[in-house]
């Protein structure tokens, strides 16, 4: 048995020796870095991305510098993040309502005389006079927009508009308050959340007046960069504007045409206005409650619905062919009988 074990032993040393040779010496191309005073295999690296260094976690010894850091990118939300280590280098996204590159350098406000001049004086250099009024203007737009609850995509269409008056210097000279309240205005009535200018008075104390000067101004001045195709995709689509705009004109026409019917003599101006209001917005396909338009005018439901039935009987002398299909938007059969 011990003969027959010693020979099979021998056997198997004997292929492994022919593999050897048959395979032949390769050498080991794997590279491993091993501390030279600590001497241990596999060896405790840390990477200290803020020095640039490679350091024994054992015994502290530097052994390699300028690394580069392969961490993510991102931003920062908190000054004592990561202990004061701030990895945050990449700076706000461009901001298209501002002018210019956006991608200078900023300088902290750091401890120190020397270090508080140069961020004085680096806000002095960039920050000028016109970037100023932009931002004081869109911090005046939003402030305004949240305390009547109108959402940030409205506000947003405010300040871009505001930006094109400002590039195209509509209203050199104008206050800015003004110009703001015709924004807020006509910004509302592109996303079909129309406000009225009691509200916007009532919201900016901007006189009713100017506020309707300021929107004629802005209405003339978006259409015809609507037609020169440079308003861009911040702003709302007009079309939806144009038929609001459409609707405000035809009410005004049958407000004028009102005095002829006889059944409406002696009732409130306001009761007829809305009652105008009710049968225009059903005649362009954009219907509004009375409910809603007694809210706004401030007379009753009812009301409203009495002074409709008198211009509804007289809805063929008052309704001119040009309002209608198809030269017009308007459709007859989309009036509601009561």
């Amino acid at each position: 048995m011990a003969a027959a074990n010693g020979a099979t032993d021998a056997s198997m040393v004997a292929n492994m020796a022919g593999g050897a040779q048959s395979q032949g010496y390769k050498e080991n191309l794997n590279e491993i870095l091993v501390c030279p005073d600590c001497q241990i295999n596999p060896a405790n690296l840390m990477e200290e991305f803020s020095a640039g260094d490679m350091v024994c976690g054992d015994c502290g010894l530097v052994l390699g510098d300028r690394i580069i850091d392969t961490r993510s990118e991102w931003r920062t939300f908190a000054n004592d993040d990561q202990g004061g280590d701030d990895p945050s280098r990449v700076g706000d996204a461009m901001n298209p309502l501002l002018n210019g590159s956006q991608l200078e350098t900023g300088i902290a406000f750091g401890e120190g005389s020397r270090a508080r001049e140069l961020h004085r004086a680096q806000n002095r250099s960039q920050n000028d006079k016109a970037t100023k009024g932009l931002l004081n203007a869109y911090r005046e737009i939003s402030t305004l927009c949240d305390n009547i609850e109108i959402p940030k995509a409205v506000q947003d269409s405010a300040k871009h508009i505001f930006k094109m008056t400002d590039d195209a210097k509509l209203f050199k000279g104008k206050p800015q308050e003004v110009i703001v309240a015709g924004c807020i205005f006509i910004a509302c009535r592109q996303a079909q959340v129309p406000r009225t200018f009691r509200e916007i008075f009532a919201l900016t104390n901007v006189s009713k007046k100017e506020i309707g000067r300021t929107f004629k101004q802005l209405e003339k001045f978006l259409q015809g960069h609507r037609e020169n195709n440079t308003a861009n995709s911040l702003l709302n689509p007009l079309d939806s504007y144009e038929n609001t705009n459409t609707t405000s004109k035809i009410s005004k026409a049958l407000a004028q045409k009102s005095s002829t019917v006889k059944n409406l003599a002696g009732r409130s101006p306001l009761s007829v206005a809305a009652a105008c209001i009710y049968m225009a917005s059903n005649l362009m396909g954009e219907p509004k409650s009375t409910r809603d338009i007694a809210a706004v005018a401030g007379v009753s439901d009812g009301t409203i619905k009495t002074a409709y039935k008198f211009l509804y009987s007289e809805r063929d002398n008052l309704i001119e062919p040009s309002w209608l299909k198809p030269k017009g938007a308007g459709d007859l059969n989309k009036l509601p009988t009561n």
